[in-house]
């Protein structure tokens, strides 16, 4: 079994769930009292969303890659980013450790492929519905990306921030996402990714009136595929 290591904190709400899952699925795959090889370094908030929503990406990507370096000198065999926004710098990382990283993006991309989806729509940050790392990365494999209009994007990055990294989840939150989500399959939309790993705490695919894809668990099995394969 290979070791991962995994950069959380970005928010601690969904790091334990990444701790959970990485778990979880390790002992469904090997059975009894076996769970995961983890290295897991968690980072305050706060300052990571500084840079941010400073347009640092420079300083953001360079907290992540020492960090990443840092897991790779105390044994991890791979590099999981526990949030979709830090994608961002995702390849900085990979150019700057001699371990792989695990990305977000193309496990959630085989996720799509295998349903046969085309055209999906995507929440998020605004850092990640804005950026255009997501819908490059999903081109890559065929598949169109739609987003939010400005006011809705406006909401779901006021309401991540504000509501689902502080553990807050409200049902006026999950309804209005809801909307948002029936708006975008009006536009075309045949699925719609959680591009936050926030977003499926609030919301659960039977909730949804289109496919969903939960980024968390999607990335989790990635990670554990990796570990548990020679």
């Amino acid at each position: 079994m290979k070791t991962l290591g995994l950069i959380g904190g970005t928010t601690w709400v969904s790091t334990v769930d990444y701790y959970k899952y990485v778990n979880q699925l390790t002992a469904e795959r090997l059975g009894g009292l076996n769970s995961a090889k983890v290295l897991l370094y968690s980072m305050s908030f706060e300052p990571v969303k500084a840079f941010a929503d400073a347009g640092d990406w420079e300083n953001f990507g360079k907290l992540f890659s020492d960090t990443a370096r840092n897991l790779a000198d105390a044994g991890a065999d791979a590099i999981v980013l526990c949030a979709n926004t830090s994608h961002i710098i995702a390849e900085r990382v990979e150019n700057e450790i001699s371990i792989p990283l695990i990305h977000i993006t193309d496990a959630t991309a085989h996720e799509i492929q295998r349903v046969g989806l085309k055209k999906v729509a995507l929440l998020g940050t605004g850092f990640t519905m804005e950026n255009d790392f997501y819908h490059k990365r999903l081109a890559r494999y065929e598949i169109e990306t739609i987003t939010p209009n400005r006011e809705e994007r406006d909401f779901i990055h006021w309401s991540i921030f504000e509501e689902l990294g502080k553990n807050i989840f409200t049902a006026e939150t999950k309804q209005k996402y809801l909307e948002i989500i029936q708006n975008l399959n009006e536009k075309g939309a045949e699925g719609v990714i959680f591009g936050c790993t926030e977003i499926p705490m609030l919301l659960k695919p039977e909730d949804c009136p289109i496919p969903s894809f939960d980024t968390t668990l999607i990335h989790a099995r990635a990670a554990v595929e990796f570990a548990l394969t020679n």
